[in-house]
């Protein structure tokens, strides 16, 4: 069996989280550079930073691992985040993501599995989950993408689920079915595009609430909804959708300051 330790989560922005786990230093979606800059996501799509990051890459503590959602689009792997992926003990991607970046990266396949093992300390099991980062269809576009769910070895078996750049759809839905969920932390902001219209490519707090009435997590944390002008909802209209939900999904909603450590 197996449970999510005790876990101190910090959100720099974006996302990017420094998940402190049983002895073990994880971070999600490297993404260090200035506000200010424009990027080029591909096929007349793009973005501009509004906001750096809370904690500067030089700041950081020793990283033991850096859990890559997808390496390539600049609001999740931007320069200053893929210069620091040399630095970590190790780093997990889709298999596309870790072909490109080489360097012993780990790819998975969803539901696949990977582990952290060191002297001292309790091994962490990391397991990919499905991502689809746009409408039907989109895959071959949008390119791959995934999401990680954490568990240690011993207790309940209770997972710290991080969502991925993902709409709502089948392949998220079968979370619920195949892992029980003790913290959620959710890719949330709705992004569309100008060329695509109403498209959407990451979930919209409507969606969050529905995954929420899956997956029932004890604590969901909204991240990745901040920072960028793709961004379509930001937290009020997350606070909206949870405010009419069940009572349970909204005492699960909690809300990471940014910068600040918090201990779950």
């Amino acid at each position: 069996m197996t449970t999510p330790p005790h876990a101190r989560i910090t959100h720099i922005g974006g996302p990017t989280v420094l998940l402190e786990v049983r002895g073990w230093r994880l971070l999600t979606d490297p993404t260090f550079d200035p506000p200010g800059g424009r990027y080029n996501f591909g096929w007349g799509t793009g973005s501009r930073k509004l906001a750096g990051p809370a904690i500067a890459a030089s700041e950081l503590p020793p990283i033991d691992a850096v859990l890559l959602s997808h390496d390539h689009h600049d609001d999740n792997l931007d320069a200053a985040g893929r210069a620091l992926l040399p630095s970590a003990g190790a780093v997990v991607t889709t298999v596309s993501g870790a072909r490109r970046l080489g360097d012993d990266a780990r790819g998975l396949q969803p539901w696949a599995t990977t582990r952290l093992e060191a002297p001292g300390r309790p091994p962490i099991e990391i397991t990919a989950t499905p991502c689809r980062h746009g409408p039907p269809l989109s895959r071959p576009i949008v390119g791959e993408v995934i999401g990680f769910a954490l568990r240690s070895e011993d207790g309940e078996n209770r997972a710290l689920w991080i969502s991925g750049d993902t709409v709502l759809y089948d392949g998220v839905r079968a979370v619920a079915d195949r892992l029980e969920i003790d913290i959620a932390l959710l890719h949330l902001g709705g992004v569309r595009f100008p060329v695509s219209g109403p498209l959407r490519y990451t979930m919209t707090a409507r969606q969050a609430v529905e995954l929420c009435r899956l997956v029932r997590p004890r604590t969901a944390l909204p991240i990745h909804y901040e920072g960028w002008r793709h961004f379509r909802e930001g937290r009020e209209a997350i606070e909206r959708e949870f405010a009419s939900a069940p009572q349970e999904i909204r005492r699960s909603l909690r809300w990471l300051p940014i910068g600040v450590g918090v201990d779950l």
